[in-house]
């Protein structure tokens, strides 16, 4: 039995050429049972990524950058040349498992309130990794910044725990990496804000379909098996800076601009803290050197921009 309405799903690669064959595959063998269109916006890979959609996947339509465009431009470059009733964000480091995308799309048809819906999180050994979570404190972004968040907040942080719940649970926000859209809601709050390069982007969505009336949800159900880090890998020098940013342009937009500061300003604090432990377990340990080395380099990086 088909479903009457239309699904348009995107990845953006970066990359990840293999994970991103991994997930064009299990999209095709795992497919809604309805009318949908698959969108890769290739953000200047240097794998041939592109060149593997091309040749493999022809069904797929292909938006090819000559830079890195980051995450939420890439997204909305397909999602104003797509059409469905419905726009799933999914991570070229997912695979999409059996029933998920027909079970995300038939729970937004039967809850017309709901903007947003996200899929739960697996690691690939099937244990859970993630699903929804809440939006930053001053203390709890502080917290995490320092690395010491998910001793106060549970080992799942920014997620919460894992439920048995067989009915969606409304959420602040869910992650960007499996993340269902209504298009009417889109239309109603705009696209996802392309001053985040990467980070936070989906968080400020949410936050901003749940100021607009829109539900948000997340379906304990509909799982998705995630890789995780893959792309940000890659460029772990400048990754705590980029969170920062990130936390950063959300809480001046939302929280406002005395608590956007602190955290600028204490993130540069504990960046300088962190970067100097770093420095000295890199001189006291000859063996992973190249590893603290890398660290402090990375936090370095974080304060400066915290002090930016």
């Amino acid at each position: 039995m088909s479903l009457s309405p239309s699904l348009s799903i995107i990845t953006v690669s970066w990359n990840t050429r293999a994970l991103l064959d991994q997930c064009l595959a299990s999209v095709f063998a795992n497919g809604p049972q309805c009318a949908f269109d698959v969108w890769v916006v290739d953000n200047a890979s240097q794998d041939q990524s592109a060149a593997l959609v091309r040749d493999k996947y022809p069904r797929v339509r292909l938006i090819e950058n000559d830079s890195n465009a980051g995450f939420a431009r890439a997204n909305n470059q397909a999602m104003a040349q797509s059409n469905g009733d419905y726009v799933l964000l999914l991570n070229s480091d997912t695979v999409a498992l059996p029933g998920m995308l027909t079970e995300l799309v038939q729970w937004m048809e039967a809850h017309p309130e709901a903007g947003i819906v996200g899929g739960t999180l697996m690691n690939p050994d099937g244990s859970f990794q993630a699903s929804h979570g809440d939006y930053p404190t001053l203390v709890s972004a502080l917290l995490n910044v320092a690395g010491l968040a998910r001793g106060f907040y549970g080992p799942y942080f920014p997620s919460h725990a894992p439920v048995a719940s067989q009915g969606a649970i409304p959420a602040d926000w869910v992650g960007g990496a499996c993340l269902m859209a209504r298009r009417q809601a889109i239309a109603a709050v705009g696209p996802l804000d392309e001053g985040y390069f990467m980070y936070a982007e989906e968080m400020d969505w949410c936050y901003r379909m749940r100021q607009a009336g829109w539900g948000v949800f997340s379906l304990p159900t509909a799982k998705c098996a995630h890789w995780g880090g893959q792309s940000s890998a890659q460029v772990s020098r400048i990754t705590p800076a980029r969170l920062v940013a990130a936390t950063h342009r959300f809480m001046k937009k939302h929280r406002g601009a005395v608590p956007a500061a602190a955290f600028r300003a204490g993130a540069g604090v504990l960046g300088i803290a962190k970067a100097a432990v770093f420095a000295a377990l890199a001189l006291a340990h000859h063996a992973r050197r190249g590893y603290w080395r890398d660290k402090a380099v990375a936090n370095l990086t974080l304060a400066l921009e915290g002090f930016r």
